[in-house]
């Protein structure tokens, strides 16, 4: 009898990173459950794509029951599900708009997490992925509540890290830096703009395209999570690209010299 396949469910997979990691790891062998809200679409990928909203408890208990029953387990969740949020001043965004940020780009994660773990403690074998973002370990002025959805995806994957290994489960985090996906064309604009940011909010988000323009696609990451999922001793953390250059820059450069380059680099008073 042949091995049967490994089973990957991937959120978010619809376009973009999501799309473009569902793709590659059906090259690699997996089976994979692609999800996004409008489920499966006209033009069917290579993979098998499941209704699934993020925000909706029931929703993603609903998905990762139909998985478990078609295939009986779950070997790699691939948490990539989230939208991006256009630069803004912190307090042009309402206490409103900041937790429906939260409750896609984080509390999607923990709700996945949490419906999924059962099973792969059950079969005491899994890998999570959870996708980050270079703004989860570096300072982005005018994109402060995602960035802080960032870095507590990454506090949340240190850490139940540490929890599950034990048990035969491992988890990472991959983040990227800047990729040129259609997430970028759909940014959430602040609900509550004020006229004192009004300048300089188009002088990053102009910024923020001119980078965009030359940045990686998504099969870079998409090349990441396979090497992360497939890995006998599976690193915490993974930056592709220039990702990996930022971090040594946070890690090692004085604080002043971070500072300076960040303002620097989006053309942002000294």
């Amino acid at each position: 009898m042949k091995p049967k396949k490994p089973i990957a469910l991937v959120t978010g997979a619809s376009s973009g990173i999501g799309k473009a990691t569902a793709e590659r790891l059906t090259v690699a062998g997996y089976k994979v459950y692609g999800t996004s809200r409008r489920g499966a679409q006209a033009n069917q990928q290579s993979f098998v794509m499941l209704s699934l909203d993020v925000t909706h408890d029931e929703s993603v208990e609903a998905a990762v029951d139909e998985v478990i029953r078609l295939e009986g387990r779950i070997d790699l969740l691939v948490n990539n599900a989230g939208f991006g949020v256009a630069p803004a001043g912190a307090e042009e965004s309402s206490i409103e708009q900041a937790q429906a940020i939260f409750d896609t780009n984080f509390m999607g994660i923990v709700r996945m997490t949490r419906a999924v773990v059962p099973h792969m403690r059950q079969q005491r074998n899994g890998r999570i992925i959870n996708i980050g973002s270079v703004l989860g370990f570096l300072p982005m002025p005018y994109m402060a509540l995602y960035s802080a959805t960032k870095h507590a995806v990454a506090g949340y994957s240190e850490a139940i890290d540490h929890e599950l290994r034990t048990m035969g489960i491992r988890v990472s985090v991959v983040e990227p830096a800047y990729i040129n996906t259609p997430f970028d064309a759909n940014l959430m604009k602040p609900d509550v703009p004020l006229d004192v940011y009004r300048d300089v909010r188009v002088r990053v988000e102009r910024r923020v395209k001119e980078v965009l323009v030359s940045a990686d696609g998504p099969e870079v990451v998409a090349e990441i999570v396979l090497k992360a999922a497939m890995a006998d001793h599976p690193k915490l953390h993974y930056t592709p690209g220039l990702a990996s250059r930022m971090r040594l820059l946070r890690r090692f450069a004085p604080a002043g010299v971070l500072d300076a380059g960040v303002r620097k680099d989006l053309r942002l008073e000294a």
